[in-house]
């Protein structure tokens, strides 16, 4: 099949198809006379495994590790379930952020319970504080930040190719 019809099959824009290729977490597609991708079913699996995983937010590292286990179908488990559990231990941390975050923004919209003129609201002049940042929210941030600048870092930079 053509990239078009595998983009088609598996609901994935032709330019991330493209990116995946470069990647090297999907191979290089045959070539035909006229020089267009030709791709196989296999294609069209392992673009649909990538998708699950990207679906599941899981960086490129951590897909193309999946995938190495995936190729070897002699090898064990162990490492997906290594991927796997540092996976949900990042989620995890992460949730544990955003609810944090959620306590922070309701706290923050508790200071302007009647409608003011905006040089009185409280949000805007509660915003225009410094803010104050525990140092180990720094530091958790930071760790949970290499994260997912590693899942979404690429996103932002490609946005497309998700």
């Amino acid at each position: 099949m053509k990239i078009g019809d595998l983009a088609t099959a598996s609901g994935t824009p032709t330019d991330t198809i493209r990116y995946y290729e470069r990647e090297g977490l999907l191979p290089a597609a045959a070539r035909t006379e006229a020089n267009y991708r030709q791709y196989e079913k296999a294609h069209l699996e392992q673009l649909l495994f990538i998708r699950h995983c990207r679906n599941l937010d899981m960086s490129l590292d951590e897909v193309r590790e999946l995938l190495a286990v995936r190729n070897a179908p002699e090898a064990g488990c162990e490492t997906a379930n290594r991927v796997l559990d540092e996976h949900i231990s990042h989620v995890s941390h992460r949730i544990r952020e955003l609810r944090a975050l959620e306590r922070q923004l309701k706290e923050l919209r508790g200071r302007c319970a009647t409608s003011k003129s905006s040089d009185e609201c409280g949000i805007l002049v509660s915003l225009a504080e410094p803010a104050m940042v525990p140092e180990a929210s720094v530091q958790g941030a930071a760790r949970a930040g290499r994260h997912l600048s590693n899942v979404h870092a690429s996103v932002r930079s490609t946005q497309r190719h998700s």
